[in-house]
């Protein structure tokens, strides 16, 4: 691939850039943005499909392996909105290539990786150095383009977060069955290698710089407290299935709460004293964004549990490889893409658009509780290419408007601290679904034997009812959601 010589001007560095300020190439510079995003989202799920292969070749203990699952999105979601504030502070760009670098390096010492140890600690860096470049993202969509033309790049970014959780099942399977020169799963990382670097090398030219109007003395304070109190409420979630019923699996969450009240007491004390907290408590007081981020949980909670719940029986119950397995994500890869394009098109988005989506991704999920229960242990990977398409569709045409609904009446000056939130809320989310479907899954699979398919179907039915009511909820909580047709407006 030719790289494009630089322009003859450098790229723009503002401040502080209005709204309505123009920059040039804005979809050039998203496009190189959204690689991180990938990246970043890709490496969340190629991993499962490869954890086998990588016990095996490490001789790694299930703990290890539990570690080598959990690390990345526990330090990923631990440090989103500081990473967002870091954005603000000292440049989105900056930030961002400081993140795509380590996230790059970080890959090589996984792909290299001697031990289990070494890779647990290579994979902890790469879900910090996704903190730090995930959240630019939000902000520099905000940034470079005009308000109009913000629901066409959430739609194109919601595609991307999509195709890649889909990309990180097939394309894992795909490199394990080639198992190229031996590598076994070493490849998996390498491939994050040179789009990593091609990244930094474009991003650094065609990608504008943009950072708070206001830039005080980091929250060092804020930063402690809320890491404590979302290290408390994610832990127990992530190592839910494997800690069965200890008592601090219940306990974390509690005690996780009490933290965030304590977070927040602490930034209005900062706040009364002049300085600028990590989060400013106005923002929680808003409820548009509160609401949505409420949203964003759910959606999140349904999103990564399906995959999840799908990826066991397919593998484990119907006896498919992870290649095979891979494939029977297509149509819902498809049609999430279809839809996260055509919600792109609506240049403000409202709850009547959030809410087709939400009975689209209802009846998806009731469908495909219906074909599993009545197919049982007849259950083939066909019989789900129709419902995958209503769940994908349903997802496309909620979560990008979703994402853009959350952001678009934040004030500019805090962009940086709102795209965090919504992180956070997607990683938490997303966590918190796994746990709680994982323990319905395989609570009611009980001691069933592999590829018992009418066991796995069983299990994936009680932990689709709870997809279904997850999806319900969303539909029912946007009659929630403040403004009318046009919530960018407000």
């Amino acid at each position: 691939m030719t790289i494009p010589r630089p322009p003859a001007a450098p790229a723009p560095s503002v401040p502080a850039p209005a709204p309505e300020a123009v920059f040039p190439a804005p979809w050039r510079a998203l496009s190189l943005v959204l690689v991180g995003v990938f990246m970043a989202v890709l490496d969340t799920f190629v991993v499962l499909v490869a954890a086998p292969a990588v016990q095996a070749g490490l001789h790694a203990s299930d703990a290890d392996t539990q570690l080598i699952l959990a690390g990345y999105q526990l330090a990923y979601a631990l440090a989103l909105v500081t990473g967002a504030r870091l954005g603000d502070r000292y440049g989105r760009r900056r930030c961002f290539l400081l993140g795509t670098g380590a996230f790059t390096l970080a890959s090589v010492a996984c792909a290299t990786a001697p031990t289990a140890g070494a890779l647990i600690a290579a994979r902890v860096a790469q879900g910090l150095a996704a903190a730090v470049l995930f959240p630019q993202v939000f902000a520099v969509i905000q940034v470079v383009l005009p308000p109009e033309r913000r629901a066409r790049a959430f739609g194109v970014l919601g595609a991307v977060i999509g195709l890649a959780g889909v990309a990180g099942q097939l394309l894992g399977g795909v490199l394990l069955a080639a198992d190229l020169f031996g590598a076994s799963w070493r490849p998996l990382f390498w491939i994050n290698v040179p789009l990593g670097v091609l990244t930094l090398a474009l991003a650094a030219v065609y990608v504008p710089e943009s950072r708070a109007a206001e830039r005080h003395r980091p929250d060092l304070a804020g930063t402690a407290v809320l890491t404590v109190a979302l290290g408390l409420l994610i832990v127990p979630l992530i190592e839910a299935h494997g800690a069965g019923g200890a008592p601090w699996i219940w306990a974390g969450p509690v005690a996780g709460a009490a933290a965030l009240y304590a977070f927040v007491v602490v930034e209005r004390r900062i706040e009364a004293r002049g300085g600028t907290p990590l989060l400013r408590p106005r923002l929680l007081a808003d409820r548009a964004f509160t609401t949505g981020i409420a949203l964003v949980l759910l959606a999140y909670c349904g999103i990564n549990s399906f995959f999840l719940i799908l990826s066991l029986t397919l593998q484990d119950g119907l006896g498919l490889d992870p290649l095979a397995a891979g494939l029977c994500y297509v149509p819902f890869a498809a049609a999430f893409f279809a839809g996260s394009v055509a919600t792109g098109r609506a240049s403000r988005p409202g709850r009547r658009l959030l809410r087709t989506g939400a009975w689209i991704l209802a009846l998806g999920h009731a469908v495909t509780l219906a074909v599993v229960t009545v197919r049982g242990a007849a259950l083939t990977p066909w019989a789900l290419v129709g419902p995958l398409l209503l769940v994908g569709l349903g997802n496309g045409v909620l979560v990008p408007p979703l994402l853009h609904t959350v952001l678009a009446g934040v004030r500019p000056a805090e962009i940086g601290m709102a795209s965090g939130v919504l992180s956070t809320g997607q990683q938490v989310g997303g966590a918190a679904g796994v746990a709680v479907l994982g323990l319905v899954f395989y609570g009611t699979l009980g001691g069933a034997a592999r590829h018992d398919t009418g066991a796995y179907a069983h299990a994936l039915a009680a932990a689709l009812v709870l997809s279904l009511g997850l999806a319900l909820a969303v539909g029912a909580l946007l009659r929630w959601l403040p403004g009318g047709e046009a919530p960018g407006s407000r």
